[in-house]
């Protein structure tokens, strides 16, 4: 009664939802559509259960010195680390900066805090440099394939959500197919190219064996009699033949 009056059973709309974020899937069946919905939420779990230990680990550090909270409430509203540490631990804390057993720590504080910022902003360089070249890329392949915006947009949404998936080290078993059937495709074209050359050969050679029992009508250039024909096709092999139809 609620389709008729215009209005989503709850299964279209989860079906709706899962087709538009996965853009590449159908959904045809029930086995794909639970089959995704227990994916997600296991990856809901996941990623839930991060949020909670991470969340602990800054409720534990909070609760151990409360000074911590407001020095990051502090800087995540635009003021200053230094005076952040200062008006929230006291000038003491300069005394512990001077302090020579911490100098080597500082040091090497400083250390990793500059590589980390060297090494991101290299990736973040092969990044941008990388993508533009993909950018080109797909804009190449679209152009001989013949193919609309949405359609390349499809193909890079479902290649990212390889990726993604990737990166949080889960491969579905209609990936695996994929691929797989990609690698199987240029042996198998190539097979068929094969199989293709030497049936073309084949034909010619047939071609050839029927053309000479037939013979042509003319009389032989030699002089000899009309018997020629034969006595010159059974002087050839079935090698000469195939090198004359090639």
């Amino acid at each position: 009664m609620a389709e008729n009056n215009g209005v989503k059973s709850r299964r279209d709309q989860q079906l709706e939802r899962l087709r538009k974020k996965y853009p590449d899937k159908k959904f045809e069946d029930d086995e794909e559509i639970y089959g995704q919905i227990s994916d997600d939420y296991d990856q809901y779990e996941h990623d839930l259960d991060g949020y909670r230990g991470r969340e602990k680990a800054m409720s534990d550090m909070f609760a151990a010195d409360p000074r911590s909270a407001q020095f990051l409430a502090d800087m995540h509203n635009g003021q200053d680390p230094v005076l952040g540490l200062v008006k929230n631990f006291g000038v003491d804390i300069k005394d512990v900066l001077d302090d020579p057993e911490m100098q080597d720590k500082i040091a090497e504080a400083n250390k990793e805090y500059v590589e980390r910022v060297a090494k991101s902003k290299q990736l973040d360089e092969e990044y941008e440099k990388n993508m533009d070249a993909t950018l080109e890329t797909l804009r190449q392949f679209q152009e001989e394939r013949g193919m609309t915006d949405e359609q390349i947009d499809e193909v890079a949404n479902a290649m990212l959500t390889v990726v993604k998936d990737g990166v949080m080290g889960k491969f579905s078993r209609k990936t695996l197919e994929l691929f797989v059937n990609a690698i199987n495709h240029d042996a198998d074209v190539a097979n068929a190219g094969e199989e293709g050359r030497v049936a073309g050969r084949n034909d010619k050679i047939v071609e050839g064996l029927r053309k000479r029992d037939k013979g042509d009508g003319t009389a032989p250039l030699n002089g000899k009699n009309g018997g020629a024909p034969s006595q010159q096709k059974s002087s050839q092999s079935i090698f000469d033949l195939a090198n004359e139809a090639v």
